[in-house]
């Protein structure tokens, strides 16, 4: 049991906000991909998936940060950094979790299973862009959204371009919930070398994160607007601004616990986005 309780912190399911993060922007796409009308079973794979996907890229990670996170406050107590669990388990847990999720996805098009080893290659190298990469929060948007474009695969059997601009979109998106998380960080990242948005953005690292918020809602703003969704939508939209101007209370002392609550907060914007798409398709 105790072993079992050392996986589960390894993956993340005590700490569910980052398969909330991705569970958002997937659900919006089926939604908008299939009319408000999704096949269940599609959200059912996509929803599994997620947790799933998100599960293994939480023991990747730790496995390529295991020699930084210990010298990381809010790290240092991981189960393969504080020797709980060995290397070789992290990476035997990520690709048990991936090939389930793969398997999840077998019945589907081609193309959706194009994309998903995309999804996987992205999801794998994300730990080493914080190496070398200036904002790898950016790329993170990209693992954490590409449920988007594997979404309208599955329904469509294409990807058209208003799924790449949503996919922009979460990208800004997790640029700036991710540099609320890295403000917390920031001190102990700048000791160990590590390269975040908040270390490259600097003094401007607020004023980045409201600008990236603002370039999230016009990208999707556009895709709804194109689909057309209007009033349940834009005042769902209206929930998630709110959320943002919060969370620009929280930020802009720059205190690490309050830099960690407007991250965990992002779950409810999008979740009002979702609930703005969802609802008004539904009032139809």
């Amino acid at each position: 049991m105790n072993r079992l309780r050392l996986y589960i912190r390894l993956v993340r399911l005590d700490k569910p906000i980052g398969i909330l993060l991705l569970l958002w922007p997937t659900l919006s796409a089926l939604w908008l991909a299939s009319d408000g009308r999704p096949d269940w079973a599609l959200v059912l794979i996509f929803s599994i998936g997620t947790v799933l996907m998100r599960s293994a890229g939480c023991a990747v990670n730790d496995f390529a940060d295991r020699d930084f996170d210990r010298h990381v406050v809010r790290t240092a107590e991981r189960p393969l950094t504080s020797g709980q669990l060995m290397p070789w388990e992290a990476l035997a847990v990520a690709a048990l979790l991936a090939l389930i999720a793969f398997a999840l996805i077998w019945p589907l098009n081609a193309l959706t299973k194009q994309l998903s080893v995309a999804a996987v290659l992205i999801a794998v190298s994300y730990p080493y862009f914080k190496r070398f990469f200036a904002i790898p929060q950016a790329y993170l948007g990209i693992a954490f959204g590409f449920g988007i474009p594997m979404a309208f695969a599955a329904v469509q059997g294409a990807v058209p371009a208003a799924a790449w601009l949503l996919l922009i979109g979460n990208v800004f998106w997790a640029v700036a919930y991710d540099t609320e998380y890295a403000m917390v960080d920031r001190d102990d990242d700048l000791k160990i070398g590590i390269k975040t948005s908040a270390i490259t953005f600097g003094r401007f690292d607020v004023a980045a994160v409201m600008v990236c918020y603002a370039c999230s809602f016009a990208a999707t703003l556009l895709v709804g607007w194109e689909y057309g969704l209007r009033g349940w939508f834009v005042a769902g939209m209206l929930v998630a601004v709110a959320c943002a101007a919060y969370h620009y209370t929280l930020i802009r002392g720059r205190d690490r616990m309050l830099c960690f609550a407007a991250f965990r907060h992002n779950n409810w914007l999008g979740a009002a986005v979702f609930g703005g798409i969802a609802l008004d398709y539904a009032m139809r």
